[in-house]
């Protein structure tokens, strides 16, 4: 899927997709004004007919594949 990086704000798990309720990782900022969210599988099923009608999309699909950083409270081996 095509993207447009831009300083958007991240999609968080409060985000749900406009068509099933699952959550989202792409935003769909419309030519027309305002947006669409979608979760991976309904933004791969409904691709086409997306970039007809994005002025951009967010997508943050990355997340689902992409391995959970260490985090600073973990404990350290002594």
């Amino acid at each position: 899927m095509t993207t447009v990086l831009t300083p958007a704000t991240p999609l968080t798990a409060a985000d749900r997709c406009d068509r099933c309720g699952a959550q989202a990782y792409l935003r769909v900022v419309l030519l027309s004004g305002g947006e669409l969210l979608f979760c991976a599988h309904h933004g791969r099923k409904f691709e086409p007919e997306l970039k007809k009608i994005a002025a951009e999309i967010q997508d943050e699909t990355e997340r689902l594949t992409s391995a959970p950083a260490a985090s600073a409270a973990e404990p350290e081996d002594r």
